[in-house]
């Protein structure tokens, strides 16, 4: 099993989600690739199956958690040790509190950006 340096982000001005990235030489395309999928989905995947779409979490025997990340060019796996992760959601919550992300979310910006992006 390759071992990928791939990077776990969490941003306060996107509360709601996480972003896992990987470096060039670790997709097939040979370019940097990040996922963004929902906090909790992986709050829940430490623990019991998660997700139907294109990112799924679930816990993999005693110490792991498997991220599977499916594309139309292929599935890719990745095992990370649950304290690891568990301590990645914890920093989260203290940072912003499960239950209050959408105090930490500017509608009136992301909407003018929008915007500014349709025309």
């Amino acid at each position: 099993m390759a071992h990928i340096p791939a990077t776990l982000r969490y941003d306060v001005r996107d509360p709601f989600a996480v972003r896992m990235s990987f470096p060039a030489p670790a997709t097939l395309e040979g370019v940097a690739v990040s996922w963004t999928f929902a906090r909790d989905l992986l709050a829940v995947g430490v623990s019991d199956p998660a997700g139907d779409g294109d990112v799924r979490v679930k816990p993999y025997g005693y110490d792991r958690t498997v991220l599977e990340f499916h594309a139309t060019e292929g599935t890719a796996i990745v095992h990370i040790r649950t304290g690891e992760l568990r301590r990645f959601l914890a920093e989260t919550t203290d940072l912003v509190p499960v239950g209050e992300e959408a105090a930490h979310v500017d509608v009136d910006a992301d909407l003018e950006e929008l915007l500014r992006d349709a025309f």
